[in-house]
C-alpha cells in the first residue's frame, strides 16, 4: 500500500501565513542584530557558490624555496605524474609477486540429488544422479599452492621495473618544469612589481616636472609650449603607471594560481640577493649527461620495449605448473570417516603445456614487439641528439643574459644621472622641454630593460638547470 501524504494541503492556510511571517521577523532580527557575522559569497556558478575575496590580512613573505614547495602540493599535473610513479612501483611489486607461489584455502560444500532409481551404491547411501560428482554430499576444505614457471613471468618482471623506472623519471620531469616554470613567474611577478614602483617614480617626475614648467611660465622663462608638453608626458606616464598596475596584479595571480588554494591571497616576494652564478660549461655537461630525466625516460623506454619483446618470444616456450593441495575432500566434513578412515590427505601435481600452433599469433605479437622496439631505438638516439642542441641553446642564452646584467644596470644609472643633469640644465634655461621629455623617456626605457634583463637571466638559468637537475 502506497501512501501519499500532503503536508502543505493538510496544513491551515492561516497556520502557514503565520509561520511565514515569524520566519521573515526572525531573518529581518538576525539581520539586524548587533555583532552578527554571516557568511559572505560572490555570485553563484552552478551549484557551488564562488567565495567573496579575502579581507584586509597581512600578507605572507614567500621565498623563491616556500613558492616551489607549495606549488608542488597544488599543482594538478605534478600530482598526477606522482601518482603515476607510486602505482608504478606497486605494479614493479605486483609483477615479483606474481613469481612466488600463490596460497589459496579452498572451502567448499556440495549437494547432488541421489538417483533412488538405480539403487544404493553403499548400504548406507543412494547413488548421486550426476556421474561426475563423487556423492550426494561433499565437503572439501584445502589449502592449495601454486606456482608457474615461464618466461613470460620475468619478462613481465623485467618490463615492470622499466616502467617504475619511466614514472620516476617522468615525475623528475614534472617537477624540473614546474620548478622553471615557477621560478619564470616568480622572477616575472618581481620585475612586475620592481616596473611598477619604476612607473610610480616617472609618474612623480612628470608631475614634479608639470609643476617646474608651470613656475617658469609664471615667471615668463619659459613659454606655454613647455607646460603643454610637460602635460602631455604626464599624462602619459599616468597610463603608464595603470598599465603598471594591472601587469603587476595579473602576474600576481598567475603565481597565486599555483600556491593558493584562492589566488587572491596576498603575499609578498622575497626577492633573492643578487644574481645567481652561472656554472662552468664543462660542469653543465657533466651534469647532464649523467643526471638527465628525459634521457632516463626514453632508456627506460626502450628497456620496456626489450621486455615486451622477450614477453612475445615466451610463448614459443612451455609454462610448467605446480600444484600441492592439503585437506579434505570427502561425505563428511571431519578429519575422520564414520568407518574410521582418516579423510585428512594431500596430492601433487605438475602440468606441462607445450605450444603446438597458434596459427602464427605469437609470430606476429614478437614482430609488433620488434618494431617497437626499433621505434624506441629512434626515439632515444632522437631524445640525445635534442639534448645536445637544447645544452648549447640554454647555456648560450644564459651567458648572453649574464654578460649583458652589468651593461643594463650601468645604462639604467647612466640614464637617471643624465634625466637628473637634464632638468638641472633645463631649470638654468640651458636645455629644452624636448630634452627633459627624453631624458625621461630614456630613463623609464632604461629601467624596465634591466627588469627584463633580470627576468631573462633566471629564466634561462632555471632552463639550464631543468636540463641538468641542479635547481
Amino acid at each position: 500500500m502506497l501512501l501519499n501524504v500532503n503536508l502543505w494541503d493538510d496544513f491551515p492556510r492561516e497556520s502557514c501565513r503565520w509561520l511565514i511571517g515569524f520566519q521573515a521577523c526572525g531573518l529581518a532580527l538576525l539581520l539586524l542584530a548587533p555583532g552578527t557575522v554571516l557568511p559572505a559569497y560572490a555570485q553563484t556558478s552552478g551549484d557551488q557558490a564562488i567565495p567573496a575575496p579575502p579581507t584586509s590580512v597581512q600578507a605572507e613573505v614567500i621565498t623563491l624555496d616556500e613558492a616551489i614547495r607549495l606549488a608542488e602540493a597544488n599543482e594538478p599535473s605534478y600530482a598526477a605524474a606522482l601518482a603515476n610513479s607510486r602505482v608504478s612501483a606497486l605494479d614493479r611489486s605486483i609483477a615479483r609477486g606474481a613469481l612466488l607461489p600463490s596460497a589459496v584455502y579452498h572451502n567448499q560444500a556440495l549437494y547432488t540429488q541421489p538417483n533412488r532409481a538405480h539403487g544404493p551404491v553403499t548400504a548406507s547411501e543412494p547413488a548421486q544422479i550426476f556421474i561426475a560428482n563423487n556423492g550426494i554430499r561433499e565437503y572439501a576444505s584445502q589449502a592449495s599452492i601454486n606456482e608457474t614457471l615461464g618466461l613470460a613471468g620475468i619478462a613481465g618482471v623485467r618490463r615492470a621495473d622499466a616502467a617504475s623506472a619511466m614514472a620516476a623519471a617522468e615525475l623528475e620531469v614534472a617537477r624540473r618544469g614546474l620548478v622553471a616554470a615557477v621560478t619564470s613567474l616568480f622572477c616575472g611577478s618581481l620585475a612586475a612589481d620592481h616596473k611598477l614602483a619604476v612607473a610610480e617614480r616617472a609618474h612623480q617626475e612628470a608631475a614634479d616636472f608639470t609643476s617646474l614648467t608651470g613656475k617658469r611660465e609664471v615667471g615668463r622663462e619659459v613659454a606655454h609650449a613647455d607646460v603643454v608638453k610637460a602635460q602631455l608626458q604626464e599624462q602619459q606616464r599616468q597610463r603608464d603607471l595603470e598599465d603598471a598596475k594591472l601587469a603587476s596584479e595579473k602576474a600576481r595571480l598567475e603565481l597565486g594560481v599555483l600556491l593558493f588554494p584562492d589566488p587572491r591571497t596576498p603575499y609578498r616576494l622575497q626577492a633573492p640577493d643578487g644574481a645567481s652564478p652561472l656554472a662552468s660549461r664543462e660542469d653543465v655537461e657533466q651534469a647532464a649527461s649523467r643526471n638527465n630525466p628525459e634521457l632516463r625516460s626514453a632508456l627506460a623506454a626502450l628497456q620496456m620495449s626489450h621486455a615486451d619483446v622477450l614477453a612475445a618470444r615466451a610463448a614459443y616456450l612451455p609454462d610448467l605448473g605446480l600444484n600441492f593441495t592439503y585437506g579434505i575432500d570427502a561425505a563428511q566434513f571431519a578429519v575422520n570417516g564414520p568407518d574410521g578412515i582418516r579423510n585428512l590427505g594431500y596430492s601433487a601435481m605438475a602440468t606441462l603445456d607445450i605450444p603446438v600452433w597458434d596459427w602464427l599469433s605469437t609470430q606476429h605479437k614478437v614482430k609488433q614487439s620488434e618494431i617497437r622496439r626499433d621505434a624506441a631505438k629512434v626515439a632515444l638516439s632522437t631524445t640525445q641528439r635534442q639534448l645536445i642542441a637544447r645544452l648549447d641553446e640554454a647555456y648560450s642564452e644564459a651567458q648572453a643574459a649574464r654578460d649583458q646584467l652589468a651593461s643594463l644596470d650601468f645604462s639604467a644609472a647612466t640614464a637617471a644621472e643624465s634625466l637628473r643633469l637634464t632638468k638641472l640644465r633645463y631649470t638654468g634655461g640651458e636645455a629644452t622641454v624636448l630634452e627633459v621629455v627624453d631624458a625621461q623617456s630614456a630613463y623609464v626605457g632604461a629601467a624596465n630593460a634591466r627588469e627584463d634583463g633580470r627576468v631573462r637571466y633566471e629564466a634561462a638559468r632555471a632552463d639550464l638547470q631543468t636540463l641538468t637537475g641542479t635547481l
